[in-house]
């Protein structure tokens, strides 16, 4: 099989491969600070778009309107530079970031069309994830993995469990209708099914409202049950996720993983001495000490 390296796409200049560590990297100096002003920026926007739905600030609603614009300008000359740079577009746009990254600008153009848009710009804060793979936070990027595998593997539980309080809080929100209902101290305000549903789901999750309470003597006994069976509903999921967590750092902790991000697949997550990604097979922009130096590894995929 041909070598992923090979491959016409990968045949970017120095330019375009410089570029690219600059904007997705962050194990190099420039590539550090770049992402450092970018969180600046984002930081910034999402303030002026909070400062501007204060009526006291109203007065510097200009000097908003062209902060606001010369962040959007600056985004989008990033999201556009983020295209260019990977080895597969089509990946960046349809990724979570990427689709984050569109977002956080449309706001500012939809708003010169639809008022009341742009405030729809505080998904930017969505950007601030990056921090984890800015600063290198390694544990944190590591506990990231462990929780998303622990979730992985017990989604079929979960799933079964959520079956289950679904199923519950129907039964509970139909027997208490019709307590409140064929009942003259019930109160009036359970007028459905879904409605009662509604209260059974508050009741359970021990929110607690308050808006819709049952006034039957029945009807609080009732109550009073489903609360103290929301206590053991709650430990149920904990165990779950607990018991999967446990297994999953126990299959991880020996392992270290390097901020780098794949440039074909943009999968982060790699051990911190691979030369090529786990998910693809493409090689780790600058993972190899050689290639640090201005060389190639040796190994190449094939």
């Amino acid at each position: 099989m041909a070598s992923i390296n090979n491959n016409k796409e990968t045949q970017f200049s120095p330019f375009r491969e410089r570029l690219y560590e600059i904007i997705f990297e962050a194990d190099t100096p420039a590539g550090k600070w770049f992402d450092i002003v970018l969180l600046i920026f984002i930081l910034a926007s999402v303030i002026v778009v909070m400062l501007d739905t204060v009526p006291s600030m109203r007065q510097y609603s200009t000097i908003f309107i062209i902060l606001e614009w010369i962040f959007t300008i600056f985004f989008t000359v990033e999201y556009f530079i983020r295209i260019y740079t990977v080895h597969r577009p089509k990946k960046y746009i349809t990724s979570f970031f990427g689709i984050v990254d569109l977002i956080s600008i449309l706001p500012t153009y939809l708003a010169l069309v639809f008022t009341g848009t742009q405030t729809l710009m505080v998904v930017r804060a969505l950007r601030l994830l990056r921090v984890f793979r800015i600063f290198k936070l390694g544990n944190f990027l590591f506990e990231g993995q462990v929780i998303l595998k622990a979730l992985k593997d017990s989604r079929d539980k979960i799933m079964v469990f959520m079956a289950f309080i679904v199923i519950m809080v129907t039964i509970f929100g139909s027997v208490i209708f019709f307590l409140e209902s064929h009942s003259e101290l019930g109160n009036p305000e359970f007028t459905s099914i879904p409605k009662s549903v509604y209260w059974a789901i508050v009741t359970l999750s021990t929110v607690g409202y308050g808006d819709i309470v049952p006034h039957s003597p029945l009807g609080q006994f009732l109550s009073g049950i489903l609360m103290i069976m929301a206590y053991a509903v709650i430990a149920v999921p904990t165990g779950i996720v607990t018991n999967s967590l446990s297994k999953a750092k126990k299959r991880k902790e020996a392992r270290k993983f390097t901020s780098q991000v794949c440039s074909y697949c943009l999968k982060d997550g790699h051990d911190i001495d691979a030369d090529f990604c786990k998910f693809c097979g493409g090689g780790l922009h600058l993972s190899h000490p050689a290639e640090k130096n201005g060389n190639k590894p040796n190994n190449q995929p094939t």
